[in-house]
């Protein structure tokens, strides 16, 4: 998926991915896609499920068996 900001979230546990998520799409323009990165497995579950009480929208999670790492992906709505 194309993306235009990246958040890098390795070696972080939550509830930190969440907010430095919630944090990075509040500076983003309207429309723009974010993927966060994550190796945190929970991550992958708890930063969709907590954005979803924000007006961004959730658009998917990738899974790369290669590196161990989730792609969240994120569009910024204000």
């Amino acid at each position: 998926m194309k993306y235009d900001e990246e958040l890098d979230c390795r070696g972080l546990v939550c509830p930190v991915p969440a907010l430095k998520t919630k944090k990075q799409l509040s500076t983003m323009a309207v429309g723009k896609i974010l993927r966060i990165i994550t190796d945190y497995k929970p991550a992958s579950e708890s930063v969709p499920r907590d954005l979803a009480k924000t007006k961004n929208k959730f658009l998917g999670l990738e899974r790369n068996e290669d590196d161990g790492v989730w792609y969240i992906y994120f569009q910024a709505v204000k």
